[in-house]
Order: C-alpha cells, then sequence, then structure tokens
C-alpha cells in the first residue's frame, strides 16, 4: 500500500519545489501528496493536478491532529515567523505523534545547538529539532546551508557601489547551497525507504568560498567587479543604520556574518548527493543562470 506524504509550507518557493520534485522526478502518485499552507488559495494551481491541499497553520494546533490524519510522512518546512515559530513547530510534532505520523522530514539550520550560538534564530531550529527527538519518530533532519539565491538580496547593491562590506572575518569559508538541491533533497528524504531513521545530514554545496572568491565568480559571470571590504561588526552596523537598514536586518546580517566566522558552514558534505543521487549545483552555475536578474 502507498504512503501518504504530506509538506507543509507548500506555497513557499521550497515547499512547492518539493512537491514537484515528488511528482516529477521522484515519480510518487498525485494522489499520495498533500500540499499543507496557511491559505489554501494560494495553492488553487496545486489541485487540479490530483495533489491534495489541506489548511496547515503552525499557529492553530487545535487542528493539526485533523490536518496530519492518515499522513504517513510528513515534512516540516521550517516557517519564516523567524523568533516566534517554535511553538508552532513544537505543536506541529506534538500534532503528528497524535495523529499516527510514521516519520518526519524537517528543515533545519546549520547546526543550530548551543548556548552561545551567534545566529539569533538557532533556538528556533534547536528547539524544534529537540521537540523531533523527544517524540520518539523517526526523523530526517536537514540543516540546509545558507541559500545560493540570498544573493539574489545581497549583491544588487554591492553590484551598484562595487563595495561588499562584511563582518565576516577574513578566511572565512561558506559551502553555499542551491534552494532547488535543497528542495530535491528533502523530497528524497521523504521517499526513501524508512525504517527507524534517526538521521541528521547536512545540506551543502560541494565548495567552501571565502567570500573573495564568491565575489570573483560574481565579477566573472557578471562583469562588474567587486571589492571586499572586512569590517568590525560594530562599524558594520552603524554603516548599516546610517543607510537606513531596518534594526531586525541589520542585526540578522551581523548575526548570519558571526556564524560564518564561528565555521559552522565551513565544511561542505556529501548530503546532497547521498539522498538525490546528484552533486549539487556549482555557485559559478548560479550565477551564470541568473545572470539578469543581477543586470538586467
Amino acid at each position: 500500500m502507498s504512503e501518504k506524504l504530506l509538506v507543509t509550507g507548500a506555497a513557499g518557493k521550497l515547499g512547492r519545489s518539493v512537491v514537484a520534485y515528488l511528482v516529477e522526478e521522484f515519480g510518487i502518485d498525485p494522489a499520495d501528496i498533500v500540499a499543507g499552507t496557511r491559505d489554501p488559495a494560494k495553492l488553487d494551481d496545486v489541485g487540479p493536478g490530483g495533489v491534495a491541499v489541506r489548511t496547515v497553520d503552525f499557529d492553530k494546533p487545535d487542528d493539526l491532529a485533523t490536518a496530519f490524519a492518515g499522513i504517513d510522512r510528513l515534512l516540516i518546512v521550517s516557517s519564516d515567523a523567524i523568533g516566534t515559530r517554535l511553538a508552532g513547530h513544537k505543536a506541529a510534532v506534538a500534532a503528528a505523534t497524535a495523529a499516527g505520523v510514521k516519520g518526519i522530514v524537517y528543515t533545519s539550520a546549520p547546526n543550530p545547538h548551543g548556548a552561545s550560538h551567534p545566529l539569533i534564530f538557532a533556538g528556533d531550529h534547536a528547539g524544534t529539532e529537540a521537540a523531533i527527538f523527544e517524540s520518539g519518530l523517526p526523523y530526517r533532519i536537514l540543516r540546509n546551508y545558507w541559500y545560493h539565491e540570498n544573493l539574489l538580496r545581497t549583491l544588487p547593491p554591492v553590484l551598484k557601489s562595487g563595495a561588499w562590506y562584511t563582518a565576516e572575518a577574513p578566511g572565512t569559508r561558506v559551502a553555499y547551497v542551491a534552494r532547488e538541491d535543497c528542495a530535491r533533497a528533502a523530497a528524497a528524504a521523504l521517499v526513501r525507504p524508512w525504517d527507524h531513521d534517526k538521521a541528521v545530514y547536512d545540506i551543502t554545496g560541494g565548495e567552501a568560498l571565502t567570500i573573495e572568491e564568491v565575489a570573483a565568480l560574481a565579477t566573472k559571470a557578471l562583469g562588474k567587479p567587486i571589492n571586499v571590504v572586512h569590517l568590525s561588526p560594530e562599524t558594520l552596523a552603524s554603516a548599516l543604520k546610517v543607510a537606513g537598514v531596518p534594526e531586525f536586518v541589520v542585526a540578522l546580517t551581523l548575526s548570519m556574518d558571526a556564524t560564518n566566522s564561528a565555521g559552522l558552514l565551513s565544511t561542505p558534505s556529501d548530503a546532497v548527493e547521498q539522498l538525490t543521487g546528484r552533486e549539487p549545483r556549482p555557485l559559478s552555475a548560479f550565477f551564470e543562470v541568473n545572470r539578469a536578474a543581477f543586470v538586467g
């Protein structure tokens, strides 16, 4: 008998891609897939293909057991409510356990545990992972490294000014990964045979690059020179505030730079290839494919 798979956050970019990979690459019958979202109207284009749509709202815990009824494997895509999402994530884990879900896949962040973790939203993920560990259910935790796609927000102003200011320590390396590789890995984690899995995967690109190496790849692909300037966290924070950057974005930027500097994203893994059978896409290819988005 086939198993029922549910993907939460299915109206988002990652969730939509996971649903597509389940059908198009892994050959899952659409009738065995449920796309979960807070707003089913956003998935009107998914239902007609045979994929069922259910309301899954982590902020309405009393409704989650019903939403997860009949589900065998559950992908919990971490919500975008940074700083307030932990309660909802825990409610989802509890509801999955109560509903008889057989296994959970969760999209986490680079090793989020530790009281002094530099990443401001690490606690959201550490707490969710702990809830999954304590549930007793089989699990596959996917600790996604920073997306290539994050650079679509970071680099446009850099390309205009020619200067890339960072609080990263010189020599810091980051194994950026394509969001599509994260989506494919999540789909694979749902459909690979399950037994009593209790596995954690670092979902990374195949190479760890310094910010100078990233800048060089961007310059080669986009034709615009970039000068990397290393600043102290305090100096960068002041400059961002003067530029009118919102306080939360300033804090998040410094937090991610500190996480990078701590070496938490410096080691590439083979998890993407292990799960999907494909090597992760290189950052150079991302710049080539998205050239128009950067310089158009």
